[in-house]
């Protein structure tokens, strides 16, 4: 794997989970509207697995499941004025009771006050096809296809 992907998928894994007492990293979610318009939301990482994928819990009958019902090409991005990681590809939403309770951890429960077995929650899953990966320290940039 490229040195600067694999350092771009090892901050994104760094970022998952919840850390401390807080929510753990954020992303900007970018899915498109009703109008065919980019809309973007910050969302705490819930799991990932580098550049590839990512996962996020958000309202199973939501905007952001409708937009996903209609269009499912969704953007990712995670910056600081260290990093600039862009990932495009598609999302879905995931409604399986499984696949909620490996997603959730207590803090989610008590910032939702929630279990991973209410309807009203789902993962929301993001498949990255394109990586854009800039690190300052260094100047380096890379593009490509995720494999």
């Amino acid at each position: 794997m490229n040195p600067i992907v694999k350092r771009a998928g090892e901050l994104i894994n760094s970022k998952t989970g919840y850390i401390g007492n807080g929510m753990g990293g954020y992303a900007v979610v970018t899915l498109i509207d009703e109008n065919g318009y980019p809309s973007s939301s910050t969302m705490s990482i819930s799991k990932a697995d580098g550049v590839k994928w990512l996962t996020f819990l958000t309202d199973s009958n939501g905007v952001k499941a409708k937009r996903i019902s209609n269009c499912n090409k969704a953007c990712v991005c995670l910056a600081s004025s260290e990093y600039h990681i862009s990932l495009t590809g598609t999302a879905e939403i995931i409604t399986d009771n499984a696949v909620k309770k490996e997603n959730w951890q207590q803090p989610i429960v008590d910032y939702f006050k929630a279990n991973h077995d209410d309807p009203n929650w789902a993962v929301l899953r993001f498949t990255a096809e394109t990586y854009n990966v800039f690190f300052a320290d260094d100047d380096t940039e890379e593009k490509g296809n995720v494999k």
